[in-house]
């Protein structure tokens, strides 16, 4: 089920304790019969957990000792929470099936859901996720609150209806307060034409997938031509409306967008990320593609030299280029000096260092697309996968490890973006690394004399 198995001994359990390593991961507790149900956990320190659990030392108390019921222990070291989560849910759906989201508390995040097939469309939050439903969920949130306020405040900007039922229109109906205070189209009592309430309908469809830019380069197109016409006065409404409609905007992160499109590099530190000796190594790399993970893959940062974000703009280290060694050797012979020249000049046009890390991050969204094709994307899947991303996203950024980068089905890879978000994550793990590594006591051995 994990990457690594040891069988266990009660009688001897220090052997298999001592060959754990001292690192995150998620562990797998089986017993000797075949049939039972393994004990799967997360932890901060594989071996210091199962210490606790199977040192075979008597304890007082009721810590759970399993000692003398587990014949085997497998577990995988991860790089960072993110991992162990995504891990931690592939494990227990392996081991559990349908009751992996019941065990790890899954619950499908809320998002903005738009019904595009009635008559009449609008827009409601629901946390139901479905793969015919995608193109028309927007999101996701990081609760239900903050979706509703979202929700309230966009329609604010428009004129769609809010209520709930399946319209019948009837000129005899009185409406609403919606309508009397002229923020609905009133269709119930047939107060605009099906082809007026369509416009209004696809103007809201634009703005929460555009999350507002649709609305807001429409009335910067608005505010232009009344500058041009010298109405100031028009033009400062029309500036007034777009400060409203950017603090709406503004309400919605940068994840929400419809489910269909929502795709993103996540970028976290990975295991045994640092070589002691040049101190490289290599960050995890993880895929969202419509609400579906795929990951890890890991891109090694061999040669890459750092972005510095403190060196200020017009620094070289703006962005992280590739270290590329120059042989020292005398000069060639007249013979080879031109098909020399010929390799050199097509090193430097073809084979320049930044396309060097563009060619890597390159193969491994490639890696990550396979990973993808291979995963059962079925409505739990996608709804747990939602579960555990939102999880991790919507933390406060001082709890937040890694970055995550979005872009649009339709947009090219965002290469530049994700290397500096590999140069900072991998910069960060140099710096706990050596915060670690200064808070470690050091013990010197007594000095001795002669004699």
């Amino acid at each position: 089920m994990l990457a690594h198995a040891l069988p266990f001994d009660s009688a001897s359990p220090q052997p298999t304790l001592a060959a754990l390593p001292e690192t995150p991961g998620i562990f797998a507790l089986f017993g000797a019969d075949p049939k039972a149900e393994p004990y799967l956990a997360r932890t901060a320190n594989l071996r210091r957990r199962l210490k606790r659990f199977l040192d075979a030392k008597p304890t007082q108390g009721k810590r759970l000792r399993l000692t003398e019921r587990v014949a085997r222990i497998e577990y995988t070291a991860t790089g960072s929470d993110f991992e162990s989560a995504l891990a931690l849910y592939a494990a227990t759906r392996q081991a559990f099936g349908e009751r992996a989201r019941k065990r790890l508390h899954l619950y499908a995040p809320y998002f903005l859901c738009m019904t595009v097939k009635n008559r009449y469309p609008r827009v409601y939050v629901t946390n139901t996720v479905t793969k015919a439903g995608a193109a028309s969920l927007y999101g996701p949130f990081p609760s239900r609150a903050a979706a509703e306020r979202f929700c309230d405040e966009a329609l604010n900007l428009f004129q769609l209806r809010r209520c709930h039922p399946d319209l019948d229109p009837d000129p005899t109906f009185p409406g609403c307060v919606y309508s009397e205070m002229k923020m609905c189209l009133a269709p119930c009592f047939q107060g605009c034409t099906d082809e007026r309430y369509a416009e209004e309908a696809a103007a809201v469809e634009a703005f929460l997938a555009t999350r507002g830019r649709s609305l807001i380069e429409q009335l910067g197109k608005e505010r232009a031509a009344a500058s041009e016409e010298l109405d100031f006065e028009k033009a400062a409404a029309v500036h007034a409306r777009i400060q409203k409609v950017e603090a709406v905007a503004a309400l919605a992160s940068e994840a929400a967008r419809p489910l269909a499109e929502l795709r993103a590099i996540l970028v976290q530190p990975a295991q045994t990320a640092i070589q002691s000796d040049d101190q490289s190594g290599r960050v995890a790399l993880f895929e969202l593609n419509a609400g579906v993970l795929a990951g890890p893959v890991f891109y090694d940062t061999l040669g890459m030299r750092l972005h510095n974000e403190q060196s200020g703009s017009s620094s070289l280290y703006t962005h992280p280029y590739a270290l590329e060694a120059v042989p020292l050797q005398e000069s060639p012979p007249p013979a080879e000096a031109a098909s020399v020249a010929v390799g050199k000049s097509k090193r430097l046009s073809n084979e320049r260092p930044r396309d060097l890390l563009e060619q890597r991050l390159t193969e491994a969204v490639a890696h990550l697309g396979q990973m993808r094709s291979e995963t059962r994307a079925d409505t739990q899947t996608v709804a747990d996968h939602l579960s555990l991303f939102s999880r991790w996203y919507f933390r406060p950024e001082a709890k937040r490890i890694g970055e995550a980068i979005f872009y649009g089905s339709g947009e090219p890879l965002p290469s530049k973006a994700i290397l500096r978000a590999i140069s900072r994550v991998f910069r960060s793990t140099l710096t706990a690394a050596a915060e670690t590594a200064a808070s470690t006591p050091t013990i010197t051995p007594p000095e001795t004399t002669a004699g």
